[in-house]
């Protein structure tokens, strides 16, 4: 079948949704792609007080980024340092906390279950995309115990997947990420990056690599994969010397927190194939153009992932699988400029109505 299909899939999978604080829309396409690799989450209701977004991109299979989809979440969600209010050591935790949960036996089953095709190559199975709903998905109940069987020596699997989350808390946003996705916020209208692309080439990631005896090649590390942070790639995570963060390839996140201000319009968490076709700024300038027009956001990220579908796979550039989440901030940015022009507008009637 190859790496791209004669026609692009673009049938997208979009959603909204909303609360007193926040509104989000998303939306994902397989475009050109012979397989669906991204997953996604997107919980208004993490708690009572918490909402979080996250986008998975997955790589030699589909199946870590939906465990990654329907776990991370909750394994943030039990951890004592969410109790204790510190989400920023609670989302580390949870990255590592994957690729810990994807070995073994259990790990081998839940893999399992959650697709339906074998893959020789990397002994992992893969299915249609799988992404959280609200309550139902938090699994907080479950120790992951330890299980005997076939699979008790499982290293876990050799595919993987970029994360790249965001926490909303109140005034305090958290964004965690590992690989090549990324987070971007609108302030004023100006784009700012949240988190860092890790690609091999970087100096702090090209130096952990070769101390941990792997080497890059043409821009890939072992001359195969083109980041440098991921869940899952069990391969690259063999040195049994050496601390999970200081392995060739390291799921430990990049933490940002950041106090939201009035001048905060949304937030914007995307796979690499929106990237490799916008700036951020230029996908901040888009966003603006068209987030009052359109009847809902997931409509204004399906333009967004019209917009970057390549017309051919001779490029290279649009022809990947694409993931959107765009979070909105009431009472916040330009959404909080209307109301207050809107109030204004009001008090302006009054007046003239009592003279």
């Amino acid at each position: 079948m190859g790496v791209y299909l004669s026609t692009p899939k673009t049938d997208k999978l979009s959603e909204d949704g909303e609360n007193d604080k926040i509104k989000f829309g998303l939306s994902s396409m397989q475009g050109w792609r012979a397989t669906m690799e991204d997953a996604h989450s997107a919980l208004l209701d993490l708690d009572n007080e918490t909402a979080f977004f996250g986008v998975f991109d997955g790589h030699g299979g589909r199946v870590v980024a939906k465990f990654c989809a329907k776990y991370l979440h909750s394994q943030v969600l039990r951890s004592e340092a969410y109790s204790s209010g510190d989400l920023g050591t609670a989302v580390h935790r949870a990255f590592f906390r994957m690729d810990e949960m994807m070995r073994g036996q259990r790990g081998w089953r839940e893999l399992s279950a959650l697709g339906d095709k074998m893959n020789k190559f990397g002994g992992m199975i893969e299915g249609l995309i799988w992404s959280p709903r609200g309550s139902d998905s938090k699994n907080g109940d479950d120790d992951w115990a330890l299980e005997e069987g076939p699979h008790s020596d499982f290293d876990g699997p050799t595919c993987g997947s970029t994360a790249c989350v965001a926490l909303v808390r109140n005034n305090q946003l958290v964004v965690a990420n590992a690989g090549d996705s990324r987070c971007v916020i609108s302030r004023g209208g100006q784009a700012y990056n949240l988190s860092r692309d890790h690609k091999p080439e970087l100096v702090a990631e090209r130096e952990r690599i070769l101390k941990a005896g792997g080497f890059i090649r043409m821009g890939r590390i072992n001359g195969s994969l083109n980041l440098s942070r991921a869940i899952g790639d069990m391969e690259f995570k063999q040195n049994k010397f050496l601390s999970p963060e200081k392995q060739i390839v390291t799921s430990n996140p990049d933490i940002n927190v950041v106090e939201l201000c009035d001048d905060d319009d949304f937030l914007v968490v995307a796979c690499d194939g929106i990237w490799d076709c916008m700036s951020s700024q230029q996908l901040v300038d888009f966003i603006h153009e068209h987030i009052h027009t359109e009847s809902s956001l997931s409509a204004v990220c399906e333009r967004v992932l019209d917009r970057c579908l390549a017309p051919s796979t001779i490029g290279g550039d649009g022809c990947d699988n694409m993931t959107m989440i765009l979070v909105q901030f009431k009472n916040r940015g330009s959404e909080k400029k209307k109301a207050d022009l809107a109030e204004q507008s009001g008090k302006s009637e009054q007046e003239s109505e009592v003279q």
